[in-house]
This record gives C-alpha cells, structure tokens and sequence, in this order.
C-alpha cells in the first residue's frame, strides 16, 4: 500500500553517501525534526533524472530552503557510491543523497516499479514529497514516464 499525506515515513536503513563513504542511517531519525523535500528517481545517471529532475532542485534549492525547506534529500535504488558519484557530476552540496540500495525504502512506501523491461529490476518510482518531523505533508507520485509533479517547481508551488 502506498503511504498517503499524514502518514510517518517507515523506518528502514539508508545509506547516506559522504565524502568520508558510506554511513548507514535510520530513516525514523533522519528524518526527525525538520523539514525535508525528498525526491525518488528510477536511477542516478538516467536521461530524465540527470537532465531534468537533480538540475531542478540543484538550481531551486535557495528557493526551497526561503521556503523553509531544511534539506533536500535524493534517493534511488542505487548503492551510495553511485549516487555520491552522481553528486558529484551534477548535483551539489545542497542535495543530501540517500542510497537505497535494496530497495527496502521505496517498498516500504509502497512506490516500486518495475524496470526489468530495461534491465534495471525493481526501482523507485518517480517522485517528490515534503516530510515534516518523519510525517508525509505532500506526496507527488508521477505517471509511468511523465515528469512534472514531482519537480521543484512544482514543489515550490506547494509550500
């Protein structure tokens, strides 16, 4: 089942990607006490994702956190060295990169897809939600290959 606007985030193990590698994190404390617009790709280093979804919120990044916006997170079934990587191409400090490797997260908030006609296997979904102390505030799921909810224009429109 899909997590709905009211709900509490699961709590699952992420990987959050740092200079110094690896560290494992717990989603029910990440996510405590502030307030984070978190964004789910298929895959890092994928069309969409890299020309279009991580340079939106790169470049509104300023205008989220004005908005009250404490951190932007990015999260892909991918392991955290690829998604640091892909940080480091085309994103910026101001994007905090949750690997999600197994793809326990994107199950646990009912949002998979299935990507094995492009030999990607299980995924995350396209999509965006603003997170409030660990509660979903507003959840953009995209249609199969559309992108417009889940940017950060969209986004700002809602906070």
């Amino acid at each position: 089942m899909t997590i709905s606007v009211g709900e509490r985030l699961p709590d699952v193990t992420l990987v959050k990607a740092t200079d110094a590698g690896p560290e494992q994190v717990s989603s029910s404390d990440y996510f405590k006490g502030k307030t984070v617009a978190l964004f789910s790709v298929p895959g890092a280093f994928t069309p969409t994702c890299s020309a279009r979804h991580l340079p939106g919120y790169v470049e509104k990044a300023g205008d989220l956190k004005a908005k009250g916006v404490d951190e932007i997170v990015a999260t892909a079934v991918n392991d955290a060295f690829v998604m640091g990587a892909w940080n480091s191409a085309a994103g910026s400090d101001d994007i905090t990169m949750l690997a999600d490797g197994n793809g326990e997260f994107a199950e646990a908030v009912g949002l998979t897809m299935d990507g094995s006609g492009f030999g990607m296997g299980k995924r995350g979904q396209r999509y965006s939600m603003v997170v409030e102390d660990g509660v979903v505030t507003q959840l953009n799921v995209e249609a199969p290959g559309d992108f417009s909810v889940s940017s950060a224009e969209h986004m700002l429109g809602q906070l």
